[in-house]
């Protein structure tokens, strides 16, 4: 029997005088996942003044969403939208770029859809 991966990792890394949050999500995204990452977050932002947040967003490896974490997923953007100046998502899934073009909605700042890693990384410290 083969293990199915899935989790969401998160990290921030730093470009020049540009910091940015990543977030690498594999797999299909749990209820319970959220459940771990949105405290993390949220802990994160809490001592922040007026965020105004980059984030790197890699999806390459994603395959989708449970209802209830897709649930999750709504209602963190709702939450949260306006604290992100930039979003880039990653990843060559046909659905990706469109769940991105909806994302939009929920966003004050902009949000892009790449292909490649190294071209969304580009955009987002310009």
């Amino acid at each position: 029997m083969k293990t199915q991966k899935h989790g969401i990792s998160v990290g921030i890394e730093r470009a020049d005088n540009n910091f940015m949050l990543t977030i690498k999500v594999i797999g299909k995204l749990t209820h319970d996942d959220y459940g771990i990452m949105v405290p993390l977050l949220e802990s994160a932002l809490q001592g922040v003044k007026n965020p105004r947040i980059k984030a790197l967003i890699d999806a390459q490896e994603l395959d989708g969403w449970e209802l209830r974490a897709a649930w999750d997923d709504l209602k963190l953007g709702l939450k949260h939208g306006s604290e992100f100046s930039k979003i880039a998502i990653v990843g060559n899934q046909k659905w990706l770029e469109l769940s991105t073009r909806v994302g939009a909605w929920f966003m004050s700042g902009e949000i892009e859809h790449f292909d490649e890693i190294d071209t969304a990384f580009n955009w987002l410290v310009k």
